[in-house]
């Protein structure tokens, strides 16, 4: 993993791959940190890094990622660092951009024709300086396979975890998580803010009721049941459920089981049918179903991918 500094680089938008892939026993990643050259890197917020790595960390990566950095609609990257990008996604590498970095793959022309989103408040000017990518702003990540991009800094550790999730499955997806005490699993298609905050008490009891549920995937949850259990009207529950997670409550009870499945596939030599029984899905065809329909594959494949080599 490489970590591409640009002048003005937010500090957040740097920390987050690089602590999400950190260089660890636990961890197949290798990380470093580069810029345009080595040396001294002036940084936003009154920060500035000293890399260790110029561009030639682009031809080494298999993943690239680029945080967000100043004033991104007025300063364009560095001519060498736009072709650094363009040479290191053409040989395969996956190039990945969390807030205003999506300008700097824009500016590339791998934008160009897909689905891309940054910050909610440089939405407009990316579409207005690039109008050929197709900007969506209300999500918290994009994945377009080799080009990913995600919204404000949170969503960066989301899109990490999801990039984390497809390479080294659930289990160390969530385990990362824990160690980031951070949400498991947001949906990318969550918007990046809400038209109002939920109260504080409601959005306690919201968190509160999911995990509540995670401990019950094997049981009938349905909303009336998570609404009692969160203390508000089942139309009230699922409204603000939609807001707060970026699913409906039954839509995210599913993701909820086919993970806890993906794990046991992981994890276990449990059959097919007794992960179905455990996780709440009901039969080893349902179970085979949903992950068809959500992750594009078998669940004997699935596990043949995450548990070959150990």
């Amino acid at each position: 993993m490489a970590v591409l500094v640009l002048d003005g680089a937010k500090p957040l938008d740097v920390g987050i791959p690089a602590q999400v892939f950190s260089t660890r026993g636990s961890m197949p990643y290798e990380v470093r940190v580069c810029g345009a050259a080595p040396g001294l890197v002036a940084g936003g917020d009154g920060l500035s890094y000293h890399v260790a790595h110029g561009l030639e960390a682009l031809e080494w990566a298999e993943s690239v990622f680029v945080p967000g950095y100043r004033h991104p609609d007025r300063d364009d990257p560095p001519p060498a660092v736009v072709e650094a990008l363009r040479a290191a996604h053409a040989r395969g590498a996956r190039l990945a951009a969390i807030s205003t970095g999506a300008f700097a793959l824009a500016a590339t022309g791998l934008l160009d024709g897909r689905r891309a989103t940054t910050h909610w408040h440089y939405t407009r000017a990316l579409a207005a300086k690039y109008p050929k990518v197709r900007v969506d702003e209300n999500v918290l990540f994009v994945d377009e396979g080799s080009v990913l991009t995600s919204a404000g800094a949170a969503s960066g550790i989301d899109l990490c975890l999801h990039v984390l999730r497809g390479d080294l499955g659930v289990a160390a997806s969530n385990h990362t998580a824990r160690r980031l005490v951070a949400a498991p699993y947001r949906s990318g298609g969550q918007a990046q803010y809400v038209p109002r905050s939920l109260p504080q008490p409601v959005g306690e009891r919201f968190a509160a009721t999911r995990e509540w549920a995670l401990h019950r995937l094997d049981g009938p949850l349905t909303v009336r049941a998570l609404a009692r259990h969160a203390a508000v009207s089942p139309r009230t529950f699922s409204r603000r459920f939609v807001e707060d997670t970026g699913y409906t409550p039954m839509q995210w009870v599913l993701r909820a089981r086919v993970d806890l499945a993906r794990e046991l596939l992981e994890r276990s030599e449990y059959s097919v049918e007794r992960i179905a029984a455990e996780t709440g899905l009901g039969t080893g065809t349902n179970l085979r179903a949903h992950f068809q329909q959500i992750l594009g594959t078998t669940p004997s494949e699935y596990r043949r991918t995450f548990t070959r080599g150990r």
